[in-house]
């Protein structure tokens, strides 16, 4: 705002001395007016004073305030149970499969947890040759059933709090926990996306039971379902992009199959960053019925496959002996995942 000083009009008929007494007169009258007189001409310096020591300077409000880069802190990469991210070739998996409400389904599921672990720890030892053993616990948590249920599928999930308790006891123990998937008529892929939250888990992976993926008419248990290396295939991307996304080391990706015709096409399962896919060959019988088997299922493995091998601790030796260590690391391809129910 500017203010009028009353003193700036001229002053008629007044001489140079009554001007000069009015501004002796006036505080903070700096330098004349129009004058004729010495004093009148001279200039008035001007005194600048710096702030106290006390006082902030003035912040120039046009000039942004510089800001020191923050640091990025790079999150710790997450590892496989027993360190790393690739599980082959540096591992080979050995595990028990099963469900704790039958016995029948499986040496997991028979007494104390921790014991089976411990049992499968000192088997393993006899599969090492050359590589270090990671523990598998396989639990079947998709189990098909003889009735349809409420919504007609054959199938009942497990719930949250039982895979839970098999995720803790694997950790217990360094071990992989895989969530094995028995779908009925329901589809692997529903089931397998249902599972999401736990295949989020760094040390968690999956099974696949094509036998029991029944359709149509079919009964569980009265012919053998099938399930396509397209749909597996579909699963392995599904799990190869929540590897990406969320930076967690390798998943096992496992299928089981007891006959040829209970994966048709399996050269369409594509190669994978985040996943190894292995195809478990389960047939019961004495030890020669099951190396054919092996064999012929896996003439034409493709070589984005690894091999598995499965032993049944009751069923086969009705047959004749069980298998040992050394024969099963004789078979052709050496399987990387054997597995015992």
């Amino acid at each position: 705002m500017h203010h009028t000083n009353p003193f700036d009009h001229p002053i008629r008929g007044a001489g140079v001395p009554i001007l000069l007494s009015l501004c002796l007169l006036l505080t903070g009258c700096a330098a004349g007016g129009a004058s004729g007189g010495a004093a009148g001409n001279a200039a008035t310096p001007t005194t600048t004073t710096a702030p106290a020591a006390s006082e902030s300077p003035a912040v120039d409000p046009s000039v942004a305030p510089s800001v020191e880069p923050t640091a990025v802190v790079e999150p710790e990469p997450l590892e496989l149970p027993r360190g790393g991210t690739d599980l082959f070739p540096d591992y080979r998996l050995v595990g028990f499969s099963g469900h704790p409400t039958s016995e029948g389904m499986g040496r997991l599921g028979i007494g104390d947890i921790d014991e089976r672990v411990e049992e499968m720890e000192l088997l393993g030892e006899q599969y090492a040759d050359g590589r270090s053993i990671l523990p598998v616990l396989e639990l079947i948590t998709v189990v098909v059933q003889a009735s349809p249920g409420a919504d007609g599928l054959y199938r009942a999930p497990a719930s949250d709090e039982f895979i839970e308790s098999y995720l803790a006891a694997a950790r217990r123990h360094d071990a992989l926990l895989l969530l094995n998937v028995q779908p009925g008529r329901s589809t692997m892929t529903a089931e397998v996306e249902r599972l999401e939250k736990w295949l989020l888990e760094p040390d968690v992976g999956l099974a696949l039971d094509p036998e029991w993926d029944i359709s149509g008419e079919q009964l569980p248990g009265q012919s053998y379902g099938q399930t396509s290396g397209e749909e597996i295939d579909r699963i392995a991307r599904y799990l190869d992009d929540l590897v990406a996304e969320h930076q967690l080391p390798q998943k096992a990706l496992v299928f089981h199959q007891v006959a040829p015709s209970v994966v048709t096409n399996e050269g369409a399962v594509g190669e994978y960053d985040g996943v190894e896919v292995i195809k478990s060959v389960d047939g019961i019988g004495a030890p020669g019925a099951k190396i054919e088997t092996y064999n012929q299922l896996m003439l034409e493995l493709p070589p984005t496959v690894n091999p598995g091998f499965k032993l049944f601790f009751e069923e086969d030796t009705v047959h004749g002996a069980l298998m040992l260590p050394p024969e099963v690391l004789g078979l052709q391809p050496k399987p990387d995942y054997v597995l015992y129910e």
